[in-house]
């Protein structure tokens, strides 16, 4: 679409008036040659800032992607936009791969996706040769920090790829990166002097809530029934086997679920996948496996069974929840089991010392997020650098603000406990023997017999527990990982038994209920509709839905959630007029636009009551 504007291919192409912040002049820096770095949240229209330019300039974008199960979805979605888009990937037969390359060949493309290990290859190096590339653009960037949560080896090597194009712009793209993180992505993709674009890492319309696991399960599905009884999410969990049976459990309590991790065929991962964006299943089991990437925007809530293993992990993953900016839930719940666990993988994976070093840093980071009693949104926006004014008014913390207690005398006595039973146990043991429980095992190994043996009676079990956790939250106790696991005094615990320190410790809330969690409502960027106008909106949907149906494809790809909300306040009864809908371009408009207008029309005309109709 060369000789158009960016101004003229967003509102013709993609039904839009006006940039969010930084689009703008991300694009035009990209038109202008200047390689960009850019960082913005899920949501915030990452993707624009890369195809337009792909649209305007002369030759073909190369959009590398680390997820080729999306890219039909991606590549389907700009098509039904009028986007001259394709993609080349495993899934493709032979044949249908020659068409596709013919296609770039001859100049009838304007984007191209491929996955790293794609680009790699040398034949299709070969390919990359005779083209002429309007841009590379590196999507979900942080896949090449070592330090990230989701590095892939293989972006290691884009740069031997691009080096080859000089003077071809690139364009690295990321949800989210810490400083770190970002410094790693410059230097890897030798981004030294792109211009760098930082956002917002806000997302007001998701609240964020963390609870103690109590019964998992069970707190899982007060959550979906009294919170989603309607609305698709997704549940994180860290082992396949987990993902299996809470999905399976989940279907025997009358939820639409289905799995979805790497030990799954790739045909069955695919399937699953394209249920859930086709709306067929409510709920999404995963592991890490799912969802970086993921285009679906109307997910109304992201739940996490299992601690992720970072801040940057849990941003991304619960980023994935109302990218649509209407109201969404980032819901969590963790127990000393998960910490105890998180710490053994970290140990037991692959890297050296230094980077096991750090990535305990992170989990650090992440457990005093959870124990921490100020304002969630604060305190993830204060992980990544940014500053929040106040508090957000909608997350647990506060809306439901949490005491804290002096427990330096309590953690005294534990860390004591610790070290006068060999460092070798772990909190049920301790417990037992600072609550002065003779159990057999209390009695074989004589610990009635030490000095902390009943010292600490005035405390309860849970509440032990819980002095426990915040203790390896705070990285006072460490994990002994080797055969016989227990608990480790840290160099931090020291000036805590001299005395030289004090500690405060989080009082744990009680379970709260659904009715009250309900009233928690985040902010969202659109008011309710009226009661007229619900109804019309919920026909849209229907209208949406069989288009959808018909063509085989997610509902959203035809029109997002608020483009309907915006025709039934609206009620265009021209296309010029649904042309002026936020969303609708004239492809749409062209393809679906009179099925939406006389659907309108019809719920307008008034029956014989004197009402509108309702049919």
């Amino acid at each position: 679409m060369s000789g158009h504007t960016p101004q003229t291919i967003l509102k013709t192409v993609f039904g839009y008036d006006a940039f969010r912040r930084h689009q703008q002049e991300i694009i035009e820096s990209v038109i202008a040659g200047r390689d960009v770095f850019v960082l913005m949240p899920t949501g915030s229209g990452k993707s624009i800032c890369y195809q337009i330019p792909a649209m305007i300039l002369q030759g073909v974008g190369l959009v590398i992607s680390p997820l080729i199960a999306l890219m039909q979805d991606q590549v389907e979605a700009l098509k039904q936009n009028g986007v001259r888009a394709e993609f080349l990937n495993s899934s493709l037969p032979a044949q249908q791969a020659d068409k596709v390359k013919r296609r770039v060949i001859s100049g009838d493309t304007d984007l191209l996706y491929v996955a790293p290990e794609r680009l790699l290859k040398r034949s299709f190096r070969r390919f990359l040769a005779g083209l002429q590339p309007a841009l590379f653009a590196i999507d979900e960037a942080h896949c090449v920090s070592q330090w990230g949560h989701d590095f892939r080896p293989e972006y290691l090597q884009i740069t031997d790829v691009t080096r080859e194009f000089e003077g071809v712009p690139r364009i690295a793209l990321t949800a989210t990166a810490d400083l770190q993180t970002r410094q790693e992505i410059i230097s890897r993709l030798e981004l030294d002097g792109a211009t760098q674009y930082v956002a917002s890492f806000d997302r007001p319309n998701i609240r964020y809530r963390i609870q103690l696991k109590r019964n998992p399960k069970k707190q899982l599905l007060d959550f979906l029934r009294n919170e989603h009884p309607e609305g698709s999410g997704i549940v994180y969990v860290r082992t396949r086997k987990r993902a299996d049976q809470l999905a399976e459990w989940l279907r025997q309590e009358g939820i639409d679920a289905l799995p979805y991790h790497a030990g799954l065929e790739q045909l069955q991962r695919a399937d699953h996948q394209r249920r859930f964006l086709l709306d067929e299943i409510r709920v999404m089991v995963a592991t890490i496996a799912f969802g970086m990437g993921i285009d679906k925007p109307d997910v109304r809530f992201v739940a996490h069974i299992d601690l992720p293993a970072s801040m940057e992990a849990y941003y991304q993953e619960t980023g994935r929840a109302g990218r649509d900016g209407q109201p969404a839930d980032a819901w969590m719940v963790y127990a000393l089991a998960d910490l105890v666990a998180m710490r053994k993988l970290q140990a037991y994976s692959d890297g050296d010392a230094n980077f096991k070093r750090i990535q305990g840093r992170k989990l650090e980071a992440l457990l005093g997020f959870c124990e921490s009693v100020e304002c969630r949104r604060k305190g993830l926006l204060g992980y990544f650098g940014e500053p929040y004014p106040g508090d957000c008014g909608s997350c647990d913390n506060c809306s439901r603000p949490v005491a804290s207690w002096d427990g330096t005398t309590a953690a005294q006595m534990a860390l004591s406990c610790v070290y006068r039973t060999g460092q070798r146990f772990g909190a049920a043991h301790l417990t037992d023997v600072l609550i002065g429980n003779k159990t057999d095992r209390v009695e074989r190994l004589r610990h009635d017999k030490i000095r902390t043996f009943g010292v600490g009676q005035q405390l309860s079990e849970s509440e032990w527990r819980s002095v426990f956790r915040q203790l390896m939250a705070g990285g006072l106790l460490s994990v002994n990982l080797s055969r016989i696991s227990g608990f480790r005094l840290t160099r931090r615990s020291w000036p805590i038994l001299k005395g030289e320190r004090q500690v405060r410790f989080r009082k744990d809330p009680g379970p709260s209920t659904g009715i009250q969690q309900a009233r928690e409502a985040p902010r969202a960027e659109s008011a309710p509709l009226r009661a007229e106008d619900h109804l019309l909106w919920e026909k849209l949907r229907e209208l949406r839905r069989e288009i959808a149906d018909r063509h085989g494809i997610p509902a959203f790809v035809v029109f997002h959630d608020k483009t309907l909300r915006e025709m039934a306040t609206r009620k265009p009864a021209s296309r010029e007029e649904l042309l002026l809908v936020n969303g609708v371009g004239e492809t749409k408009a062209a393809r679906y636009g009179g099925a939406f207008l006389q659907a309108i029309s019809a719920a307008a005309k008034p029956s014989k009551n004197g009402k509108a109709s309702e049919q």
